[in-house]
């Protein structure tokens, strides 16, 4: 099960798309509508496992103020602005679902960072731990903010419910993280840390994936027919995303190549491009009524673009800001004796060896306990393993030697004695 989830994880790319096409096919064929009560336990399979390796102890280390203020500023302030006037440009049509569709794509601007800015992150070498940080402020500022800029935005063209989309949030959000942190804390009490972090952490998001397959199923089920009815409206659809995402794009990489490290420069793009959809298309299918299907479709669609577009700036992310740096190897230097060096090394040549395992002898003395710290530290520094072996005694020999009997010969001899016996019976 959990190596079929890994797989959904791994080709979200196609896994997407795919489950759009099957949900278009059975919402066609089939009646959806009771598919809805899905919609709340679906969602919550999506957004707790998220909550779960979310690590938020990390927004009080570092220092990449400037990264993630900039990065806030931008998601808060231009996106915000940015998808209400594509919105303005691109469905301004006089039917209602046009309006219904800009709700959507604003949506999708007032709801940053989802957990998957962590992994597109880490696919392209960026700073990982700047992008938790940039997940953990972005979930909860954009929790708190989302009611209010739906509001003052769009509460012109579709009545926004303020504490019924508080509660929403409550419901996808807030009870997902408590729980999730909750977990972290159970689990690393009961396993340890490390068992923790190795072992049963990297368990959770696979669910996720499913959780965010499923999701999109159910959305595509729901308005098959309408979808099919009108085909025209995907391309309609479509533009306004694909503009919103270029347009993201292009400015976060010429911000990032100027202002930016490589690292930080990939984790700020991540951070802003990769947008909750998922919470997006929980709110727009729960606190809009039955309005809330018409305006799930364009966040539905948005799992394509952004996904797609994800996995092609990750491949052309070395053109954009260079190669990763290459990480030094911590290596033990030894200078070799000119006197004693082969005659094709140059003077002062130094050979480096990887230091991988360190073993420390000890008689328990009070010197030796002096000398383990050094052998801690050195393993510390390289990153290997320091193993410890003290020898004990033989008891037997240790007293037979002070009575000057060879107490192991002895030994020896009463073993080969009994042998001898117990072949004869």
């Amino acid at each position: 099960m959990l190596k079929f989830l890994s797989l959904i994880q791994k080709n979200l790319v196609w896994a997407i798309p795919t489950s759009m096409i099957v949900g278009l096919i059975y919402g066609y064929l089939f009646n959806a509508t009771p598919l809805k009560q899905f919609i709340i336990p679906v969602t919550f399979i999506m957004v707790y496992p998220m909550m779960v390796t979310l690590n938020v102890k990390t927004i009080f280390k570092g220092h990449d103020f400037k990264l993630q203020l900039v990065t806030q500023i931008i998601n808060f302030i231009f996106v915000p602005l940015l998808v209400f006037f594509i919105g303005k440009i691109f469905l301004s049509g006089e039917a209602p679902k046009f309006a219904l569709w800009a709700v959507g794509l604003f949506l999708i601007g007032v709801l940053p960072t989802s957990g998957m800015t962590i992994s597109w992150t880490g696919f392209a070498k960026g700073n990982k731990e700047a992008a938790i940080k940039m997940v953990v402020f972005g979930l909860v500022i954009g929790s708190l903010a989302a009611p209010i800029f739906t509001k003052v935005f769009m509460g012109a063209t579709i009545e926004v419910n303020m504490l019924h989309m508080f509660k929403q949030i409550a419901i996808f959000v807030f009870f997902p993280l408590f729980v999730g942190l909750l977990t972290q804390a159970v689990g690393m009490k009961k396993y340890g840390k490390k068992l923790w972090n190795e072992k049963i952490k990297p368990k959770f998001p696979p669910f996720s994936a499913l959780g965010v397959v499923l999701i999109a199923f159910l959305a595509m089920s729901l308005k098959a027919k309408h979808i099919i009815a009108n085909p025209g409206d995907i391309i309609i659809i479509l533009i306004p995303l694909t503009v919103f995402y270029l347009i993201s794009y292009i400015l976060l990489t010429i911000v990032g190549r100027f202002f930016f490290s490589r690292e930080d420069a990939v984790a700020m793009v991540f951070g802003v491009v990769m947008r909750d959809l998922s919470i997006a298309l929980a709110i727009a299918m729960t606190a809009f009524g039955k309005q809330g299907m018409t305006i799930a479709l364009l966040i539905a669609l948005a799992y394509i673009i952004q996904i797609q577009s994800a996995a092609w700036y990750v491949k052309f992310v070395n053109y954009m800001f260079g190669a990763p740096r290459a990480k030094e190897k911590k290596t033990a230097e030894f200078r070799i004796d000119e006197k004693i060096k082969n005659p094709e090394f140059e003077k002062n040549v130094s050979m480096t060896i990887d230091i991988k395992k360190i073993l420390f002898a000890t008689d328990l003395s009070e010197t030796a306990r002096h000398a383990v710290k050094y052998a801690c530290s050195i393993g510390n520094k390289y990153n290997a393993q320091v193993h410890v072996i003290h020898v004990v005694p033989d008891v037997l020999d240790e007293y037979s030697s002070g009575t000057g009997i060879n107490g192991m010969n002895l030994t020896g001899k009463i073993l080969t004695l009994q042998r001898k016996l117990s072949r004869k019976e």
